[in-house]
């Protein structure tokens, strides 16, 4: 065993070193700058959620106050889930037209 490493080893490792170094980083996602993917598709899921859990408390609360059991719960739960999709709709299309704007602004 040599106590002194090999001269030519190290110069064939820094020059391949240097050649990784200069390469550029792969290029962030311009979803949203700050947010991850799952961060984003957690914000989607709790829009969703919220749409439907307001639609069933309104209509819940109409079918007490009216005594009606069934019929406004199930309305309004229809409504919130289409309020709800309709929000994931928006974000997601606000989402794609940050991504298009940062991707001009980087080319």
């Amino acid at each position: 065993m040599a106590t002194e490493p090999d001269p030519d080893r190290l110069r064939e490792l820094e020059a391949r070193l240097s050649k990784v170094k200069a390469k550029e980083p792969p290029p962030r996602s311009a979803a949203a700058k700050g947010f991850s993917q799952g961060e984003l598709a957690w914000r989607m899921v709790i829009e969703l959620a919220t749409g439907i859990m307001l639609g069933s408390g309104i209509g819940y609360g109409l079918d007490v106050l009216f005594g009606t059991l069934p019929v406004f719960l199930v309305i309004f739960s229809l409504f919130g889930f289409a309020a709800g999709v309709r929000t994931m709709l928006g974000s997601a299309r606000e989402l794609g037209r940050k991504a298009e704007q940062a991707n001009k602004e980087g080319n």
